[in-house]
């Protein structure tokens, strides 16, 4: 089923949405990192629902338990297990879908090919899954924060509310609101058209805009391993991701390329470029400059609203909304953009050892 990410940086998540527990292996974390509980926990809190009257109101802790890879507060070099127990399941709720399939969700397609699925609340294919990608991002941000490199991620857009562009942002301010943008005024009218469509029983999709700060350049394996390339498999393997853009992304095709190139110029013992419409990456490999890229998220399939579709029969039915879900996913998404980043870079980053002899 494809649990499974990374080369060196190695991750296999488990559980489903409703079950016992959900979590995940890490596998090829460097011995004697300092792992930090309190920033696992921090990370899990920034993703658990019930958060705010614009997410979903199931109640969750999302507190996580270490069983193995880490001894007296290091890594072992073993493989870290992380498990994160369900306490707030509510899979009544899902009974009534049991045979159904729900417009735009993946009952129809795992049923398919598996001929057998969890309906309850979504089982694997549930966001859910990703409590597990943050808690294992979080250690991979450990890893990257020793090398000096910086992740932070925003939402830029909900529906057509669009904030600035980030270099005039201040991001320290993301967790500053509950929509989780850095732009205070815009922040307000993204909160505002959320509520009004949790009001009137729809959903909505955005933007969640990510920055990468301080990567070496020299990361990203070229051809097929390209690391635009990587961080495109990882941002679109989210829940509800239907897009994925870096750099100048699709607005580039409106220059020239004599606009459009990024002019290098030395200052001190570092190279540099005076543009940055690459978005860091130059022939699949970090060139040193900030890596920057937008995340688009689909509205939240399910509405609370009558909708028309088929059971596993084939007979025509209506299908009708229940259950505790986000009416925006994109202020719950920026900590799992965030994770699967440091995932991707902090693979590159070991993979990078090996590129050439080292004195």
């Amino acid at each position: 089923m494809g649990n499974s990410y990374g080369t060196l940086f190695k991750i296999s998540t488990f559980g489903e949405s409703h079950g016992k527990a959900l979590g995940v292996i890490i596998d090829g974390c460097p011995a004697g990192l300092d792992i930090n509980e309190d920033f696992i926990q921090q990370e899990l809190n920034r993703r658990k629902p019930g958060q705010s009257k614009i997410t979903t109101q199931r109640k969750e802790d999302d507190t996580f338990e270490i069983l193995s890879g880490v001894f007296e507060g290091k890594s072992t070099g073993t493989p870290i297990c992380i498990v994160i127990h369900n306490k707030d399941a509510k899979s009544k709720d899902y009974s009534h879908i049991a045979d159904r399939y729900r417009p735009s969700h993946a009952d129809y397609t795992y049923d398919v090919k598996y001929g057998v699925r969890d309906y309850r609340g979504g089982g694997r294919s549930s966001a859910r899954e990703t409590a597990a990608r943050v808690a294992a991002g979080a250690v991979a941000k450990m890893m990257l924060e020793k090398q000096g490199i910086n992740i932070s991620a925003y939402v830029s857009q909900v529906g057509d509310i669009k904030c600035p562009d980030y270099p005039s942002l201040d991001l320290s301010q993301t967790e500053s609101n509950i929509v989780r943008c850095p732009h205070a005024e815009t922040a307000g009218q993204m909160i505002s058209l959320i509520d009004e469509v949790r009001k009137s029983q729809d959903t909505i999709g955005g933007i969640v805009t990510c920055v990468i700060k301080n990567t070496p350049a020299g990361l990203g394996e070229p051809v097929f391993d390209r690391l635009h390339a990587e961080l495109g498999k990882a941002m679109l393997s989210i829940n509800a991701v239907k897009g994925f853009e870096y750099g100048s992304g699709f607005e580039g095709v409106k220059m020239r390329g004599s606009e459009h190139n990024d002019a290098f110029y030395k200052e001190g013992d570092k190279t540099k470029t005076r543009t940055n419409y690459s978005g860091g990456i130059q022939g699949g490999i970090s060139n040193g400059e900030d890596i920057y890229f937008n995340v688009a998220f689909k509205p939240v399939a399910t509405i609370m609203q009558d909708q028309e579709s088929i059971n596993a029969q084939g007979e025509a039915v209506t299908i009708s909304g229940k259950g505790r879900h986000d009416p925006c996913v994109v202020p719950r998404a920026v900590p799992i953009v965030e994770a699967m980043a440091a995932l991707v870079i902090a693979d590159f980053y070991l993979i990078n050892q090996t590129a050439k002899l080292r004195d």
